[in-house]
């Protein structure tokens, strides 16, 4: 007695020992429960408490719980089915003095006990005058005594009060009053339609909401439950701010914004898995997808004041009169709004939300108005340009609707801005209806379209690495790219689109062949580890056989699985497993394969391509000037140029792309001047450029 229960240990078994009732005595290392404020190990005592007899109904609970959809299912099956498997009696007491007292009254002299079921009961049986604005927490509740049915005895209430989680399980019920009134309005919403909590949740708010849902109703509460996992720390520890990992979340929402964070806890990990906090993908999100959707929106709202464009329902160009471009990302956006809605159905708001920003950062900015930008530079506004127009605002203002609830600030911002002119317009983007499809502007629905885009987009993409390989800029002309056509069909996909291959990959010419051989010589190199124990002794010379393939022979054994090789007169099979396949490119031609896709660049530069590529990197000279002088877009320009006598044959015969791209309306060539002059190189030749803005 007197010491502290840990330090006793030694006493007791040395108490245990003198006595011989001593069984063994061992160390053993495990997890032990501390206290959280003095760290202190603490004792669990056995206590009396008033239990709910769940095991009495433990099939209903597990017929019950077969009815929620579960996100993720091994949770309902898993961790939750097993908990209902095993399932205890629900201890409801706890001696405390804060919590909603257990509305028992015992019996002074006959120990009757009677259980309260609200306050008109209550004062119903009172042995005295119960006021309506009592207090019906401890202490005021122990004041109030009933009269006893059995033995006309006192009854108090017992001292315990109610484990919080039946005050959660009874939500449902106790948000309406109910069954004192509000009946119609709790038939109306029970059960709801979807419940979402961390996994520890598992034995508290999960499991007392079905409890008393299948006590009282026998059915569940929720139709579906999302289980969160927990969010830890980038190495995949459990924050904690002693251990010096744990983040502040106000300062990160001052420094990131909470449009950022939510974006990045939705898209990082689908929820009902553990989330590896890493600050700099939070950063990432702001760059990537956030500034990237700002940028599109920011080009978009540039060039709309500039031709004073408002959107006008009533002039709305119909999209199949709309072009090509147009069309593909109308259907892009058709397809984009049913995979969010199908994903958000099945509650995967991880693949709804990456969907999106894969839209927005491939699909809108990096595509569609990258692709589209001279028409929004034309200086008339013809249906071309004013399509360009009603497409791009169609989709900001549906993927602001869509990206609402997940990006709640830049949508609203974006929403209000676009639709500040229209005076039907719903005040905020959350009172919006969510976009479906076949509804407004999302009723194009091309499947064919969107392949033949996406081959191109592929052709592009091998194109750029390509040239990425070689060291060639895409500003650099080049003569041609070499296609393998696998049919007809095939080549005429790309042909229909050709001008996006030539512009995107700045080619003058589309040529299409039908065999690889004319892009790329194949060679097979001998796999010794696997031809080691097939051919022993014989292996070099199955080795040298297998070197002196030719494209047909490795072809044929990639299509059919195997090939025999006869070796001093026995026949051996091989397979692509024994050998490995080297493509060499054709000289001067570089080459790529991805999949069934295979592309060649003619890396022969001619004089004029030289001098057309020199041209183009002058213009984006000339640009970031404008950009550094604080020019408007619009802003017409003179030029002055002095360089080599190469630079200047390249600027002279290319002048009147120059002008045009550049909004120049006098090229002086030789002469110095300008009031923003900048000096440097251009591929090792020397220039001296100077830009003056045209005051009208």
């Amino acid at each position: 007695a007197g010491q502290f229960v840990k330090d006793a240990d030694r006493s007791i078994i040395q108490e245990l020992k003198s006595r011989e009732i001593l069984y063994a005595v061992e160390a053993i290392e495990h997890s032990y429960p501390h206290c959280w404020r003095c760290k202190s190990p603490l004792l669990y005592y056995a206590r009396k408490s008033w239990y709910i007899k769940t095991t009495a109904f433990k099939d209903r609970l597990i017929a019950n719980n077969n009815k929620i959809n579960w996100y993720p299912r091994e949770v309902g099956e898993g961790r939750f089915g097993e908990w209902l498997e095993n399932n205890i009696d629900w201890a409801l007491s706890r001696d405390r003095f804060w919590g909603t007292p257990l509305p028992i009254w015992q019996c002074d002299a006959c120990d009757h006990q009677d259980c309260i079921g609200g306050v008109v009961e209550l004062k119903t049986k009172a042995t005295a005058p119960v006021a309506d604005d009592l207090d019906l927490h401890k202490p005021h509740i122990d004041e109030v005594l009933l009269k006893c049915e059995k033995c006309n005895g006192t009854m108090r209430r017992v001292p315990e009060v109610i484990d919080c989680w039946f005050d959660s399980g009874s939500m449902p019920y106790a948000q309406w009053h109910y069954p004192f009134e509000n009946k119609e309005k709790f038939a109306k919403n029970f059960p709801a339609d979807f419940i979402s909590e961390g996994v520890d949740q598992t034995r508290g708010w999960f499991y007392s909401l079905l409890v008393i849902g299948a006590f009282l109703f026998d059915q569940p509460a929720y139709k579906t439950c999302v289980s969160l996992e927990m969010i830890l720390d980038k190495e995949g520890q459990k924050m904690s701010k002693s251990r010096g990992n744990a983040v502040d979340p106000f300062e990160f929402l001052d420094a990131q914004g909470a449009d950022a964070l939510r974006w990045y806890l939705l898209t990082v990990s689908p929820p009902w898995v553990p989330t590896r906090f890493d600050p700099e993908g939070v950063r990432e999100v702001t760059r990537k997808f956030l500034g990237t959707l700002a940028n599109t929106y920011s080009f978009f709202v540039l060039y709309a004041n500039i031709d004073r464009f408002v959107y006008n329902a009533a002039k709305r160009i119909p999209i199949e009169k709309r072009s090509e471009l147009d069309r593909w990302l109308s259907s892009c956006l058709y397809s984009l709004t049913k995979q969010v809605n199908d994903n958000l159905a099945r509650y995967d708001i991880t693949k709804a939300t990456r969907s999106i920003a894969t839209f927005v950062i491939d699909d809108l900015s990096n595509w569609y108005v990258r692709r589209s930008r001279r028409r929004f530079w034309k200086s008339e506004m013809g249906d071309d340009k004013l399509a360009a127009y009603q497409t791009l605002y169609e989709c900001l203002l549906t993927v602001s609707k869509l990206m609402a609830p997940m990006a709640p600030f830049i949508s609203e911002e974006i929403y209000k801005n676009l639709v500040a002119d229209q005076a039907d317009a719903v005040k905020s983007v959350h009172l919006e209806t969510y976009p479906l499809v076949n509804t407004g502007p999302i009723d194009l629905n091309d499947e064919a379209l969107e392949t033949r885009m996406d081959l191109v987009r592929r052709i592009v993409f091998l194109g750029r690495s390509l040239r990425n390989e070689a060291s060639i800029k895409v500003r650099q002309p080049l003569a041609s790219i070499t296609i393998l056509a696998r049919s007809e069909k095939h080549r005429q996909m790309i042909q229909s689109m050709s001008q996006l291959v030539l512009d995107e990959l700045n080619v003058k010419e589309i040529k299409f062949v039908s065999g690889q051989k004319a892009l790329i010589t194949l060679k097979a190199e001998p796999n010794f580890k696997n031809l080691g124990p097939k051919f022993g002794k014989n292996v070099n010379k199955a080795a040298d056989a297998i070197r002196a393939f030719s494209d047909a022979d490795i072809l044929s054994l990639k299509e059919h699985g195997n090939k025999i090789l006869v070796i001093d007169g026995h026949e051996m099979h091989i397979t692509p497993e024994d050998l490995g396949i080297i493509t060499e490119n054709k000289p001067g031609m570089v080459a790529a394969v991805e999949g069934d896709l295979t592309v060649a660049l003619d890396l022969n530069i001619s004089e004029a391509l030289r001098y057309e590529g020199l041209a183009r990197e002058f213009v984006n000279r000339v640009q970031n000037m404008r950009k550094e002088a604080g020019y408007e877009v619009t802003d017409r320009i003179e030029i002055w140029l002095q360089t080599s006598e190469k630079m200047m044959e390249a600027v002279n015969k290319q002048s009147s792309y120059i002008k045009n791209e550049t909004l120049c309306e006098s090229l002086h060539l030789g002469d110095k001047g300008g009031t923003f002059i900048k000096e440097g190189k251009i591929e090792q030749e020397n220039l001296v450029v100077g830009i003056a803005k045209i005051v009208v």
